[in-house]
C-alpha cells in the first residue's frame, strides 16, 4: 500500500503567502519559498502553490517564484491558479513545477486534461475540483466557487479521469475553513470507484480530521493550510500520531 501523503497549501500574491478568509482581508504571512523550505524539513511529502494574482504581472511574478522554489525545495510541488490554457500549464512545468492543477478550466475546456497529459504525462496533471452539496447530489463549482455548473460531482471525477488526469483534488464547499472535518462519505464514495490518487482538502481542524479522511476517508492525501501556517499542527507531530495509530506515512 502507498504511504499517505501530507500536502501544505500555500496561496500566493505577488511573491508573498497570503491567507485570509475567502480571499477577503488577505495578510502577508511569509515568504513562499523559505515556508516551503520549512514544511519540507518538518516532513511534508509534497506542497500545493496556488497563485491567486490576477494580473498579468502577478503571472510573471509566479512563474519566476516556481523557478525559485524548484532550485530550492527538495520535495515534490504543484502549482495553479487561474491556468486555463495549455501554454500557461506548459510555462509552469516548463519553469520547474512537477505537477499542475486546473479547475474552472478543466470543466469549460475538458480537452485541456488530455492535451496536458499527452504532451507530458498524466502524473503531471491534477484536476481541482470544488463542489457543495445541493439537495441529495453534490454540484461542481468553479470560479473560487462562485459559479454554479450543471456537473455532479461523482460523474465529473469519473470523466477527469478518463480523460487523463493523473490526480484529483477535491475540496468540499461545505466544509472548508469550518476546521469542523472533512467530507469523509463523499471523500470514500469517490475512491471507491477511481484508480487515481484523491487529495482530500477542505475542513481540517486536527490530527483527528486528517486521520479520519485518511482511514474513513479512504484519500490518498490531506492538504491543509491554516493549520499548518499558524503552527497549531506540525507536521512532524501529526506524522508521529498517524504512524501510531498504523496509518501508513513516511517519517
Amino acid at each position: 500500500m502507498l504511504a499517505k501523503r501530507i500536502i501544505p497549501c500555500l496561496d500566493v500574491k505577488n511573491g508573498q503567502t497570503v491567507k485570509g478568509i475567502n480571499f477577503e482581508g488577505l495578510k502577508e504571512i511569509g515568504d513562499p519559498v523559505e515556508m516551503g523550505a520549512e514544511y519540507s524539513a518538518q516532513g511534508a511529502d509534497e506542497l500545493v502553490y496556488l497563485d491567486i494574482s490576477a494580473s498579468l504581472e502577478g503571472r510573471k511574478t509566479f512563474t519566476d517564484l516556481v523557478r525559485r522554489i524548484s532550485e530550492r525545495i527538495d520535495i515534490p510541488f504543484t502549482v495553479g491558479g487561474g491556468i486555463s490554457s495549455f501554454d500557461e500549464a506548459a510555462r509552469l512545468l516548463d519553469a520547474g513545477a512537477d505537477k499542475i492543477t486546473i479547475n474552472s478550466a478543466a470543466v469549460y475546456h475538458p480537452e485541456l486534461i488530455g492535451q496536458i497529459a499527452s504532451h507530458y504525462g498524466s502524473q503531471f496533471v491534477v484536476v481541482a475540483i470544488d463542489a457543495r452539496t445541493n439537495g441529495p447530489e453534490w454540484q461542481v463549482m468553479t470560479h473560487g466557487g462562485k459559479k454554479e455548473t450543471d456537473r455532479e460531482l461523482f460523474s465529473w471525477a469519473a470523466e477527469v479521469q478518463d480523460r487523463g488526469a493523473g490526480e484529483i483534488l477535491f475540496t468540499s464547499m461545505d466544509h472548508d475553513g469550518t476546521k469542523n472535518g472533512y467530507a469523509c462519505e463523499a471523500y470514500a464514495r469517490m475512491s471507491s470507484f477511481l484508480t487515481i490518487p484523491v487529495i482530500a482538502s477542505g475542513g481540517a481542524g486536527s490530527i483527528e480530521h486528517i486521520e479520519e479522511v485518511l482511514t474513513k476517508g479512504c484519500a490518498d492525501a490531506a492538504l491543509a493550510a491554516s493549520i499548518f501556517h499558524y503552527g497549531e499542527i506540525k507536521i512532524e507531530e501529526l506524522k508521529r500520531r498517524l504512524l501510531a495509530d498504523g496509518v501508513n506515512v513516511r517519517i
